[in-house]
């Protein structure tokens, strides 16, 4: 892994680690793996953070009855911190930096395609939660986009282990020619 390329922590905030709704139980598996890598390669990690609208109204098409259904996750109800990185991870910033987007896919605004491209940067290492939502789009945006991906996948986590692997056997199967996973302890080791 010489060369230029970035870490992309998926989603590592307060609001899917503590008592929400969006409670994501893995997470707490997962960070030893992902807080090693972000700490050794803080430089190169970019974490995207999920920002929800201060209401529902303000939410564009189907996302408005998204967020009518989660009401207590808008900006209104929800307690600014909790869209804070968990500890581990936020102890790396700066040199770390964060990404806000407002929907699961961070590349749908262009900033960070073009921040990446303006740092010449083609290989993407990939971390973080939840594996069937927001990892999948990030890794499917990245294949469009044409990065080499890799996948670490035991340093992502979803709310269900069903998903999880249904996800991970789709994108280590279907989309083996543009993606490689490996492990953690596999990829520090080449890191």
């Amino acid at each position: 892994m010489d060369g230029n390329w970035s870490h992309i922590c998926v989603d590592m905030q307060r609001m899917f680690a503590e008592d929400t709704p969006w409670h994501v139980g893995w997470m707490d598996t997962i960070l030893p793996a992902m807080s090693e890598v972000a700490r050794r390669h803080a430089a190169r990690t970019i974490f995207t953070r999920f920002v929800p609208p201060q209401h529902a109204d303000a939410a564009p098409g189907m996302w408005k009855p998204y967020y009518e259904k989660w009401w207590m996750m808008t900006g209104e109800h929800l307690p600014p911190e909790m869209l804070d990185l968990i500890a581990p991870l936020a102890r790396t910033l700066p040199p770390a930096t964060t990404l806000d987007k407002h929907t699961y896919s961070p590349w749908m605004d262009g900033r960070l395609h073009a921040a990446l491209a303006g740092r010449n940067i083609r290989r993407l290492v990939i971390t973080g939660g939840e594996t069937d939502v927001c990892v999948l789009a990030t890794v499917l945006g990245a294949v469009d986009l044409g990065y080499d991906v890799t996948l670490l996948d035991d340093a992502v986590c979803s709310g269900t282990d069903a998903t999880h692997d249904a996800a991970l056997g789709l994108l280590k199967t279907r989309y083996s020619s543009q993606l490689r996973a490996m492990s953690t302890e596999a990829f520090l080791s080449l890191s």
